[in-house]
């Protein structure tokens, strides 16, 4: 499915594009930025960070480019790195609308009338930046390196299931029954975005907020030891 959105690309990425959300912002217009990623925060209250998982075509890019680099990438504090971007971003968003008086129209197809097209040749210059930076971190450092590190949208949805869980929503989410685990290890392989997920089964602590619920670990584990569940956690 990932894939597939990839594909869809040059069509939609102005829609998630962190860029617009701010020139529209200037002009006290709330672009089809503001929509979708308003949209990612409602879904991962109710379904986690499964966007990531199924549906981020940014993500089919780098499920390709495992095939060049399949190296697990370092997880930790070193992920916050993205709150480093995101935040200020964020707060600027809200300092030029708030000094601009606030959203004065709703303009989902705000400078998206043509997406990647000859009409507007910059827009080939940012595509092709935003692929140069997803390909080279994924070859450089390893899979879904991207998503760790940079990504502006994960935030929203790691905020999101965060509040859910705090509002006890009943929420998508991995469930384990760790008495079947033979601690094989395969689970930890599989996993696109590099977890541990032996260690997350053992300690019965399958919310990891980096756990994209691509259902990677699910398919693997011929134990049937971690399943999909829905419901208050």
């Amino acid at each position: 499915m990932v894939i597939s959105t990839f594909l869809l690309f040059p069509i939609i990425i102005f829609y998630f594009s962190p860029y617009l959300i701010i020139l529209g912002a200037l002009e006290g217009i709330a672009s089809g930025s503001v929509v979708m990623f308003s949209l990612q925060f409602l879904f991962s209250l109710f379904f986690g960070r499964s966007l990531c998982g199924y549906i981020c075509p940014l993500g089919g890019l780098q499920e390709c480019l495992m095939l060049v680099n399949n190296k697990q990438v370092k997880n930790g504090k070193i992920n916050l790195l993205k709150f480093c971007f995101w935040i200020p971003w964020l707060i600027s968003i809200i300092v030029i609308f708030s000094y601009g008086g606030g959203i004065k129209k709703l303009d989902f197809f705000f400078h998206t009338k043509y997406g990647v097209s000859l009409y507007e040749p910059i827009t080939y210059m940012i595509y092709y930046g935003v692929i140069i930076l997803v390909v080279t971190l994924s070859v450089n450092i390893g899979k879904r390196a991207f998503c760790h590190y940079v990504c502006w949208m994960s935030p929203f949805m790691i905020l999101g299931t965060k509040l859910s869980r705090k509002l006890k929503f009943p929420l998508l989410h991995l469930k384990t029954d760790k008495t079947k685990c033979s601690k094989c290890g395969v689970c930890n392989t599989k996993c696109p975005m590099s977890l541990n997920v032996q260690k997350l089964v053992e300690d019965e602590k399958m919310n990891n907020p980096e756990c994209i619920l691509c259902g990677e670990c699910i398919n693997i584990c011929k134990k049937d030891v971690i399943k999909y569940s829905w419901k208050k956690i």
